[in-house]
């Protein structure tokens, strides 16, 4: 398997003409965000921020595996999840309640139920006829073993988010598309590795 400098070249690389797309999808997603959680108090603001986290998040992640797999990278790609609404907002649900759920029993489990459902966006993107559970179960499946590797991936980014404090967050609109076309390689790499495997079993 690779490591998590192996990803970050990977992403970097293939975001070369696609920096601008992606810190302008970044930006959209942030201002619609944070709009949403100013008004918040007024109620409408608060549960619109509900509605559309699901749906923004895995648009962004459809746009990072555009990026990854040189495909056409757009900032429309961001309101792609829209037309999965349904699966999209409950995975968000889903997986917030079963994080919270177990971050009650100490702050680690927390931890580490959030990289077990990691990946339930790609594979939602990637497999859109599946529920939501179905595909918070498929990233349990194919993070088991690896998320020590995708926790080492993230913390890889330290320094560019110490840099980020510098420049008063504007830095971020580069990083965190960066840091989600290395995650969207992770993942690419753990299919391609599983789909190995069976081809190997199946030779055998």
């Amino acid at each position: 398997m690779l490591h998590a400098k192996d990803y970050r070249r990977q992403a970097w690389e293939k975001l070369r003409g696609k920096w601008g797309t992606a810190a302008l999808a970044t930006l959209v997603q942030s201002l619609i965000l944070g709009a949403c959680a100013a008004l918040s108090y007024v109620y409408v603001g608060g549960v619109a921020l509900f509605l559309i986290t699901g749906p923004l998040a895995l648009g962004y992640t459809v746009l990072a595996l555009h990026v990854i797999r040189a495909k056409e990278a757009r900032v429309e790609n961001l309101f792609s999840g829209f037309r999965n609404f349904g699966a999209a907002f409950l995975v968000n649900l889903i997986n917030g309640i079963f994080i919270f759920l177990w971050s009650l029993l100490l702050f680690i489990p927390g931890i580490i139920k959030t990289y077990s459902y990691r990946m339930s966006y790609y594979v939602l993107a990637d497999n859109p006829e599946i529920s939501a559970n179905e595909a918070r179960k498929r990233s349990m499946q194919i993070m088991r073993g690896n998320k020590w590797r995708l926790f080492c991936l993230d913390f890889s980014f330290i320094g560019w988010w110490l840099l980020t404090v510098l420049t008063l967050g504007i830095l971020s609109f580069w990083i965190q598309p960066y840091k989600e076309s290395a995650c969207a390689a992770f993942y690419s790499r753990l299919i391609a590795a599983e789909t190995e495997e069976v081809a190997a079993e199946v030779t055998v």
